[in-house]
């Protein structure tokens, strides 16, 4: 394999994991959210902060060092139209990423508590799910704007 067919097999397969990772966690969460059974949320939020951990947050790092050795070998300025806006996108993704780690951690936690006390889950549980479940929409449409941005490689100029 070659040094250029191996940065894109590595950057595609970054860019799968992030979309797979942020549609199951998203999943996962909401089913266990539905349920109101703080047991069954501490459970599953807890393996949800270890999947963000494990896979979200390789994949978050190694994804703008094969894209950059990427561009670099094929010649791709990062002020190519496609390549900024991807760059741009892959920032407002995490800026809604990393408070959302920390809610999870927080729903987490809070969802514990409520199962070991035996009560229902606080309202501070709920408004956090909220927001948890909010910033989710534009960062998803985000990394799908991305993936199409890798693919099509659109023409446009950005600056």
């Amino acid at each position: 394999m070659e040094y250029v067919d191996l940065l894109r097999w590595l950057h595609v397969i970054g860019a799968t994991i992030l979309l797979g990772t942020g549609a199951g966690i998203a999943f996962f969460m909401t089913m266990a959210h539905r349920t109101g059974r703080p047991d069954l949320i501490a459970h599953v939020a807890g393996t949800v902060v270890v999947a963000d951990t494990l896979f979200t947050a390789t994949a978050a790092v190694i994804q703008p060092v094969t894209g950059w050795l990427l561009a670099r070998a094929v010649g791709w300025p990062l002020s190519e139209g496609w390549i900024a806006l991807s760059l741009i996108l892959y920032v407002v993704i995490g800026l809604f990423w990393l408070p959302v780690v920390r809610i999870q951690t927080t729903l987490r936690d809070l969802a514990g508590a409520a199962a070991a006390s035996g009560m229902p889950l606080p309202p501070r549980y709920h408004r956090l799910y909220r927001i948890w479940f909010a910033c989710g929409f534009p960062a998803f449409a985000a990394i799908l704007a991305i993936v199409w941005l890798m693919t099509a490689k659109p023409r446009f100029a950005l600056f």
